[in-house]
């Protein structure tokens, strides 16, 4: 019984000191990206992806890290190896978790970063994707502000394309911020980006 005991225990603290590597690297990780240093940043978060396999997270941030940086990059080979990457890291966030509205957001984000890059090569085949996931994540997590205001932005970026007026989506940006400010999810590290983001198009909407 004591043996038993014994075992239970050193279980318990092995799990207790995986659980406090993983807060401390992803604490790191996110120091790391908060100095402006996202290449060292994504690095961390795909070691620490390597180790945590039935975590979504870790996987999740190395596909945003390499998306974000992909906006604005003008050179191809660069863009197709961080677009690669962030598939990749995403690909495996989804096999942990299917029908996840935070990684249908982060595909639609990677799909636009190529639609960024080459609207005429990317856009025809690419648009119709993403409608399709912001739908799958609205249905998913409709009081998500993520997903609401993602969908926002991309629908007045649409609109844009197309010369039409991006005002009857002020409303989905207004109601986004709303759910902000009641939204909240336990999961240590959960996505908590878009406030800002909304309030700046929110901003432009009034202008």
């Amino acid at each position: 019984m004591q043996t038993l005991a014994k075992i239970l225990v050193l279980l318990f603290v092995g799990v207790l000191s995986a659980q406090d590597q993983y807060t401390k690297g992803m604490e790191k990780a996110f120091q790391l990206w908060g100095d402006q240093k996202p290449v060292e940043a994504a690095n961390l978060f795909e070691r620490i992806a390597m180790a945590e396999q039935d975590n979504w997270l870790p996987h999740y941030y190395v596909a945003q890290i390499n998306t974000i940086s992909s906006f604005g990059e003008k050179d191809l080979e660069i863009l197709s190896r961080q677009l690669e990457k962030a598939k990749e890291f995403l690909d495996m966030a989804k096999a942990i978790s299917p029908n996840n509205p935070e990684i249908l957001v982060q595909e639609a984000m990677m799909n636009t970063a190529w639609i960024a890059f080459d609207g005429a090569t990317y856009g025809m085949t690419l648009s119709g994707k993403n409608t399709q996931l912001y739908q799958k994540a609205l249905e998913l997590a409709p009081e998500n502000p993520r997903v609401v205001f993602s969908k926002a932005e991309w629908d007045m970026g649409s609109a844009r394309y197309f010369g039409k007026d991006t005002a009857p989506y002020c409303k989905d940006v207004e109601r986004a911020l709303e759910l902000f400010a009641n939204f909240s999810n336990d999961t240590p590290f959960y996505p908590s980006w878009g406030k800002e983001r909304a309030q700046q198009v929110i901003e432009q909407c009034k202008s």
